[in-house]
């Protein structure tokens, strides 16, 4: 009777369901299939085709929803394998290209590095600038250093040693780190928008509204919701299964081209990452929208026309860095979805990940005053 009772397939909701065993594996690669599974927790006999095609079903809603894999009825036969390492093909194949492209990737991070620090030390060593819209711009070159040392430097280190390989821990890392400094980077420029609206359209209050405490507290949620956003892409990224083929047409570890990569169904990490890029991405845009929308109103209520001038020049250096940033990634996405080649849509995206981190201090230190003056100050007491 107890015999019978093991090989029978269950005949009500209530039973099977408290029959679930934990049955979770590494994330990468699962060694046995969803029916498989079943059979171990004794839902269906596979000897005797026994089975309950409710629980079968009930059991692929619950294993796609939390597991991120296939169900067995659609499933096709793949050759998995447990991924250690992936290669970065890089810009190009060229071998005689890579002592020039190491040349030129390494001269635009270093000055890179160099714009930023020194952006950061004009704003810590000079009182004048110890402002909230100056305080946000130094944590924006932090944000930008972190951005380009999360890709160029493994990028020049494969170069070098004329090695295309990164480990499976490393690329998470670099997804990780990735999507935190451009998140930050994100929503940082949403925080400065808002610092002009209230310095344009409010101008009396400015002082109260933008206290230290507050602009403080800004800075904290940016880092917050980038670091939730870049946890929740590396998450993700974890639940993948991946073929034979761990070819990554990038020089950097990026989430779209992993989600190619996956053999398992990344129907419900898409959506994932579209409602997460809706989110991050989406309402801060908004934020920048309708703060500029304001402060055009303002200035257009300005009677002298060098009135207007002066007015817009405050807001002119980081209206064209959020056009700049934003118009790279969007087109580098945009491109990336229409053209089919991988290749094409790395190189651009080398213009929002390597040359806007590059040009954001060259735009702010020759459209500013204070930032030149506090420039000049530092130089000529260091030498």
């Amino acid at each position: 009777m107890g015999t019978e009772a093991n090989t029978a397939a269950p005949s009500a909701f209530p039973v099977w369901l408290f029959m679930l065993e934990d049955t979770r594996e590494p994330l990468v690669s699962p060694a046995t299939s969803t029916v498989e599974k079943m059979a171990e927790m004794k839902w269906v006999n596979i000897e005797t085709g026994a089975f309950s095609w409710v629980s079968l079903h009930l059991f692929c809603l619950f294993n796609t929803l939390f597991s991120f894999e296939k169900c067995p009825t659609c499933l096709e036969p793949q050759n998995l394998t447990a991924v250690s390492e992936f290669l970065l093909l890089g810009l190009s194949d060229d071998p005689e290209l890579e002592p020039i492209l190491f040349g030129l990737f390494l001269s635009m991070y270093l000055v890179t590095l160099l714009g930023n620090l020194l952006i950061i030390l004009a704003v810590s060593s000079d009182s004048h600038l110890h402002m909230p819209m100056y305080f946000f711009l130094s944590n924006l070159s932090l944000a930008d250093i972190g951005f380009s040392t999360t890709t160029i430097p493994k990028m020049l280190v494969n170069i070098q040693t004329h090695s295309k390989c990164i480990t499976y821990a490393g690329c998470l890392t670099q997804v990780s780190f990735f999507f935190l400094f451009g998140c930050l980077d994100n929503l940082l420029l949403a925080v400065m928008a808002y610092d002009r609206f209230v310095a344009i359209c409010h101008p009396l209050n400015y002082s109260v509204i933008m206290n230290p405490c507050f602009c403080s507290l800004l800075v904290l949620m940016s880092f917050f919701g980038s670091l939730l956003e870049s946890q929740i892409h590396c998450l993700m990224v974890s639940q993948l299964t991946f073929c034979t083929n761990v070819e990554i047409h990038h020089f950097f570890c990026d989430a779209p081209q992993l989600f190619h990569l996956a053999c398992s169904d990344i129907s419900i990490h898409t959506i994932l990452m579209y409602f997460i890029g809706a989110i991050f991405g989406g309402v801060p845009l908004s934020g920048i929208f309708c703060s500029y929308t304001r402060i055009v109103s303002s200035i257009l209520r300005i009677p002298s026309t060098g009135g207007k001038y002066k007015v817009f020049s405050t807001c002119s250096s980081h209206l064209l860095i959020v056009c700049l940033f934003y118009g790279t990634g969007l087109g580098v996405y945009l491109s990336s979805s229409i053209s089919p080649s991988l290749q094409k849509g790395a190189v651009a995206s080398v213009m929002y990940t390597v040359v806007t981190p590059m040009l954001n201090p060259f735009i702010y230190s020759l459209r500013n005053k204070d930032i030149k003056r506090a420039l000049w100050g530092m130089i000529s007491r260091i030498f």
